[in-house]
C-alpha cells in the first residue's frame, strides 16, 4: 500500500478511535510490536508487520495508535515492572546478585529493545523519556535501593551522590552494546560492579 492510502486507512480509523474496542487485542498488538522491535529495530518497524505478527487489520491497530510512535511508545510503556531487589546483608553480594540477572531473557529483551531504538531516540523525545523511564528508571530504582540500604548499614558513606552511582552501570551497558553490538552479559555486569561501581561506593569522602 503506498503512502496515500495508509494516510486514509489511518484517518478513517481515526474516526472510529474511542469507541468500545476489544482490550484482549492491545496486549497481542503491544507484544507483536516489542518482537519485531528487538528482532528489526525501529526504522524498520512498519504497521503492516505488526498487523502480520499480531494477526490483525492494520485498521485494527489504527483504532487504537495513531500510528508506529505512538504504538511503540505505548507497548513500552506497559513492560513488567521492575524485579525483586536482592537482600543479602552485604552492598557486594548485593551487586553480585544483581550482575547475574544480566544473562536473564528478561534483560536481554530490554537490550535488544534498546539496541533497536537507538536511531530513532535523537530525532524523538518522547522515545527517549519512555527509554529514560521504562529501562534505566526501572533499573535504576532497584540499584537505588541496594546503595540505600548499604548506607544505612555504614558501608556507604553518608552524603554519597547516589545519582552518580546509579547511572555508573546503564552508562557503560549502553556503551558495550553501540560500540560491540553486543548485549552485555553476566560477565560483564559483575566486572562493572565489583571493580569500579563496588569500590566507588565505599571510598571515603
Amino acid at each position: 500500500m503506498d503512502g496515500a492510502a495508509a494516510s486514509q486507512e489511518a484517518q478513517a480509523a481515526a474516526a472510529h478511535r474511542g469507541r468500545h474496542l476489544d482490550a484482549s487485542r492491545d496486549a497481542a498488538l503491544r507484544d507483536a510490536a516489542l518482537e519485531l522491535l528487538a528482532e528489526i529495530g525501529y526504522d524498520r518497524l512498519t504497521i503492516d508487520a505488526v498487523a502480520t505478527r499480531a494477526k490483525a487489520s492494520k485498521m485494527t491497530i489504527y483504532r487504537r495508535w495513531s500510528g508506529k510512535a505512538e504504538l511503540v511508545v505505548d507497548a513500552i510503556s506497559s513492560l513488567r515492572k521492575p524485579g525483586e531487589v536482592p537482600d543479602t546483608g552485604s552492598l557486594r553480594g548485593d551487586l553480585e546478585a544483581m550482575a547475574k540477572t544480566s544473562d536473564s531473557p528478561d534483560v536481554r529483551f530490554d537490550a535488544q529493545l534498546v539496541l533497536g531504538l537507538v536511531t530513532a531516540l535523537a530525532r524523538d523525545p518522547e522515545l527517549r523519556q519512555v527509554i529514560r523511564e521504562q529501562f534505566l528508571g526501572r533499573g535504576g530504582i532497584r540499584l537505588r535501593q541496594v546503595f540505600e540500604r548499604a548506607v544505612a548499614r555504614g558501608e556507604i558513606p553518608q552524603g554519597r551522590n547516589l545519582d552518580l552511582l546509579v547511572s555508573v552501570f546503564p552508562a557503560l551497558a549502553i556503551h558495550h552494546l553501540l560500540i560491540f553490538g553486543e548485549l552485555p552479559d553476566a560477565s560483564f555486569a559483575a566486572q562493572v560492579m565489583n571493580d569500579l561501581i563496588l569500590p566507588l561506593a565505599v571510598a571515603p569522602l
